[in-house]
């Protein structure tokens, strides 16, 4: 005898197609700018804030860190110290927001934020290197007065050593003098130092002072400049669509 079993089968809910994953749009824009006058007393963590500031005013819709407390994504290669002025200083945003250079330009001069002038903004392209610090280029005003004879020998004899000592964190820390300090020359009444960023700590302009035996000269009216911010990984672009830089000798903008 043949016998035929039915199984029955319980029918399958048809699959709902899963709703795409929307990544945050995340763009990262590079703004050299200059920090003078009164805002070069302001300190680095309060220059970051000044930025959040910056950013709410101009209705920027900022790319947000995660966790509890998001902020804006805002980076600097490097902190400047207290009281140096500078004309050219690197910050990075990251923009939930697709903007052309000049319009995020446009945008940022028209905060008139006083001491802050922007240089150029580039919109850096994707997967570009995060701004890393390779040399800062700083001006030493000799104050009046200064024997330039007695500088330029106290230049020679630094260059001279082959390592030097400064006092850091209670400890001494050992600087290559060719290698951390690569150029430092008189350019007539200023001194002119190039400072690389190495692995080891790198030396500041308050340093070298003192390594030439010139620890009273901020006192004595030495005024400390960043002229230059050397980066591992510069930006500049012909398309006006990647990058922007204002010349200000006459105000105007050029790609």
């Amino acid at each position: 005898m043949h016998l035929e079993m039915n199984m029955s089968q319980e029918p399958t809910e048809p699959q709902s197609p899963q709703p795409p994953v929307l990544v945050p749009l995340r763009i990262r824009y590079r703004i050299r700018f200059e920090k003078k006058d009164l805002l070069r007393w302001i300190s680095h963590r309060d220059l970051a804030r000044l930025w959040e500031r910056i950013i709410r005013r101009v209705a920027l819709k900022p790319s947000m860190t995660e966790g509890f407390h998001p902020k804006p994504r805002i980076g600097f290669p490097s902190a400047l110290a207290l009281g140096v002025e500078s004309f050219d200083e690197v910050v990075e945003l990251d923009l939930a927001e697709d903007l052309a250079p000049l319009e995020l330009l446009t945008r940022l001069e028209n905060d008139n934020q006083p001491g802050l002038t922007i240089r150029s903004v580039g919109k850096l392209p994707e997967g570009f290197k995060k701004a890393q610090l390779l040399r800062s280029d700083y001006t030493l005003s000799i104050p009046d007065g200064t024997d330039v004879l007695k500088v330029q020998d106290a230049i020679e004899n630094l260059k001279q050593q082959e390592t030097v000592s400064i006092q850091r964190k209670k400890k001494q820390v050992v600087a290559k003098v060719a290698t951390q300090i690569p150029t430092i020359e008189i350019d007539d009444q200023q001194i002119r130092i190039s400072l690389a960023a190495t692995d080891a700590a790198s030396l500041k302009p308050n340093d070298v002072l003192d390594l030439l035996g010139f620890d009273d000269w901020i006192e004595n009216g030495c005024l400390i400049s960043r002229v230059r911010v050397a980066l591992e990984s510069e930006f500049e672009s012909d398309d006006p669509n990647q990058f922007v830089r204002v010349n200000l000798s006459d105000t105007t903008k050029t790609t």
